[in-house]
């Protein structure tokens, strides 16, 4: 029997190019990485990243989004991964727990500047490196481990995306995989520590990692190749079984708010419950949170001393959306961090592992809130919050929210529009260049 990792390198290596119709939720998320990307590029940690990164890579082909610079592969990937991820916009997949696109998107983009590479091959590497990066993370149990950092798997998909666009045959994707599993980040300080920071999940380490490895066993490294064959941490079946059939990218979700997806449900109870009964900040003496006991976990402090320990704060996100509506969190700003409201409001939040969502994570992520106000009571449950396949954004919605958020780019409206055209028409008009031009030349 050959290794799990042998068999997900010969699969990507047996496709040409995926079905047309899937191009259509490659580009849905495109539409919403880049547009999370538009908004993270002016947050600390973009900024840092752009600046560090000609001194860590080096000048290159690759191009970083909304700019004019140029780095290596590893570097762009890195770069424009850090965009899409810092506000925690970034989409999602229910059976990984986790945040693919962030780290499979500019990993793969980063050679589009490669003119021997069409639109089509662009769009089958994005479906390609989702399905294995998704494939590895659910076929853990994800309610025993110790983190569901992305970081820790999303460098399998970059290292099958890199490799299946550049040619390589699939002994050396295979190792490409496992140099890239093997050397993934630790996540170490996740579940520990309580300050915020930029590293957060790791995933732009996972999007430089992959592509590095790539180009490692490409030139004979040589990683691992029974790295998944663990029957401990690994589902075999989980991981190979209906190669093909159908694909995990058509099963993400897409965010409203920019912070962890285990508080959507709440926000999302929060602002119905406020719409309906005309709730006013100020009058609410309780919010009672019920939800899946994993969301426990998170920091979720009342008064978090960064914008990353704000997206991780179940409370403080609660109380910025009842206190100044969904618009304050598309996308979370600093400047609510110093909201005395929003902070005293957070501490008036009570956070209760519900017995009746036991088992629901992964697959799931509700909540009931409890909100007493005025001596009333108004509850409300979200199974499903507003996203999810089962419950998607329409078309106009996921068009707003990257109108919203591109809107911190330094470029008029038209400049704009020419992204979101590139990216809505990729692969049916819009060639590798186009997008190109459109996202980063002339600035």
């Amino acid at each position: 029997m050959s290794s799990a990792i042998s068999e997900l390198a010969a699969f990507c290596r047996s496709i040409a190019t995926v079905d047309t119709p899937l191009h259509e939720a490659v580009r849905r998320t495109l539409q919403d990485t880049i547009g999370a990307a538009a908004s993270g590029a002016a947050t600390p940690a973009g900024r840092a990243s752009f600046d560090a990164a000609r001194s860590i890579w080096g000048h290159g082909q690759s191009k970083v989004w909304f700019s004019a610079s140029q780095l290596t592969p590893p570097g762009a990937a890195f770069v424009n991964a850090t965009y899409a991820a810092s506000l925690d916009l970034d989409d999602g997949h229910r059976g990984a727990a986790g945040h693919p696109a962030a780290a499979i998107v500019p990993a793969v983009l980063a050679f589009s500047s490669l003119a021997s590479i069409s639109a089509a091959r662009l769009l089958t590497a994005i479906a390609l490196g989702y399905e294995i990066a998704v494939r590895v993370a659910a076929s853990r149990d994800i309610n025993a481990l110790r983190t569901t950092d992305s970081g820790l798997w999303c460098g399998y998909g970059t290292a099958a995306a890199t490799g299946y666009l550049l040619g390589h045959p699939a002994s050396v994707i295979a190792h490409a995989m496992a140099i890239a599993g093997q050397t993934a980040t630790s996540q170490f300080a996740t579940g520990w520590t309580r300050l915020g920071h930029s590293v957060k999940e790791g995933i732009p380490w996972a999007a430089a990692n992959g592509v590095q490895a790539a180009f490692l066993a490409v030139a004979g490294h040589t990683g691992p190749l029974d790295l998944l064959d663990d029957p401990s941490t690994f589902d075999r079946a989980r991981l190979l079984d209906g190669l093909g059939n159908s694909w995990r990218i058509g099963e993400a979700y897409f965010k409203r708010y920019s912070c962890c997806r285990w508080a959507h449900a709440a926000i999302d109870a929060v602002l119905e419950l406020r719409e309906r009964h005309g709730l006013v900040a100020q009058a609410i003496d309780e919010i009672v949170v019920e939800t899946f006991e994993r969301a426990l976990t998170l920091p979720n402090q009342a008064s978090p001393a960064s914008n990353e320990a704000a997206q991780y704060s179940i409370p403080f996100c609660v109380a910025v959306a009842l206190c100044h509506g969904e618009p304050a969190l598309l996308p979370l700003e600093d400047h609510h961090l110093s909201d005395q409201d929003v902070v005293a409001l957070a501490g008036r939040v009570k956070l209760k592992a519900d017995p009746r969502y036991a088992g629901a994570f992964p697959a799931a992520t509700p909540a009931t809130v409890i909100i007493t106000a005025n001596g009333q009571q108004f509850s409300q449950e979200i199974a499903f919050p507003k996203g999810e396949p089962n419950n998607p954004l329409s078309a106009e919605e996921r068009a707003a929210k990257f109108g919203r958020l591109s809107e911190r780019l330094p470029l008029p409206p038209h400049r704009t529009q020419s992204i979101h055209d590139a990216i809505m028409h990729f692969g049916t008009g819009a060639t590798p260049a186009t997008l190109l031009h459109a996202l980063c030349e002339p600035f």
